[in-house]
């Protein structure tokens, strides 16, 4: 990817060193984040790509070694104070995978550290694996906040994130209601025993929880006009423009804005294997990787859902 433009291209196998493995993607997600890439975000060029499941082709590690696995996107230094404190997803030297100087998925090869690769269960498909990031990203909501088994809670988007969210908190106890803006997911959310409600329904000061996941500069000033004095927005968008808003709302009404952003794989693997979460409602589309730029204009549709690539 480079000036926004997806096209394909030859590169040399990843360089690795005894940290590393060597790994073939089998299937990869496009996300919101990497069509904001190609929008400018970041001001990125490169390999993209976060989402994925592969193979383990060659490393250090005789577990790992032919197994399918998927991988933590953030490689920390290893000797700075924040990964010292156990936030290395904070770490300020790192790299991020198809997102930050170290090349993506969405590529035959990719080189991870062997630290940062989870092995997938044989219960979970290729499929469904690719949701493992984007699902930890949910998940990580509720190792930010307590949230009491019966609250009420607004999730604003019904996209990828947003429907993963929901039933996230779903699972958990929360009484959540999507708003969203478009038919056919909303009828997804129900399917899976969420309330939902149209986007244009929006009360005001009436939930202590509000999750923004609409991938919208707009919507964070709907969500802090939602949320009760005292309450909580947390925060999922990622958008290649500044977000204005009026801060007094903030101020005088003592909200909490809550940034939020990866997540352990972990949890995300169990509600997969166990089959609390669904997936297969999400996925759109399959392509190969020799079409990427077809299936990049794919998911930049309006109102598509996920879009994997896969690697024949």
């Amino acid at each position: 990817m480079e000036s926004g433009q997806v096209s394909l291209r030859e590169v040399p196998l990843p360089n690795r060193d005894s940290r590393f493995a060597l790994v073939r993607m089998l299937r990869a997600g496009i996300c919101n984040t990497d069509l904001e890439l190609q929008r400018g975000y970041y001001n990125f060029s490169g390999i993209p790509g976060h989402e994925f499941v592969g193979e383990v082709l060659e490393c250090a590690s005789p577990e790992l070694l032919g197994k399918r696995v998927v991988g933590e996107i953030n490689l920390a230094c290893g000797g700075c104070q924040f990964c010292a404190t156990g936030l290395s997803r904070h770490c300020a030297r790192r790299l991020v995978l198809g997102i930050l100087n170290h090349p993506g998925a969405f590529a035959e090869f990719l080189a991870l550290p062997e630290s940062n690769l989870r092995l997938v269960p044989d219960e979970i498909s290729d499929q469904t694996a690719v949701f493992v990031e984007p699902l930890a990203a949910a998940c990580e909501i509720l190792e930010q906040l307590h949230i009491p088994v019966g609250e009420r809670v607004a999730v604003l988007g019904d996209g990828k994130l947003g429907l993963l969210t929901a039933q996230v908190l779903q699972v958990h106890g929360a009484r959540v209601t999507l708003f969203g803006r478009h038919h056919s997911k909303l009828e997804i959310a129900r399917s899976f025993g969420v309330e939902t409600e149209a986007a244009s329904v929006r009360p005001t000061s009436e939930f202590n929880i509000v999750v923004e996941c609409t991938g919208s500069p707009e919507a964070l000033p709907e969500a802090i006009g939602m949320v009760k004095p005292r309450g909580t927005v947390v925060m999922k968008s990622t958008v290649h423009v500044p977000i204005v808003i009026d801060m007094a709302p903030v101020i005088v009404n003592e909200i909490s804005l809550v940034g939020s952003r990866c997540g352990r794989f972990e949890p995300a693997l169990e509600l997969l294997r166990s089959g609390q979460v669904s997936v297969s409602p999400l996925i759109v589309g399959d392509f190969p990787l020799s079409e990427a730029p077809t299936a990049f204009a794919a998911a930049a549709t309006e109102g598509a859902l996920k879009i994997l690539i896969h690697n024949t």
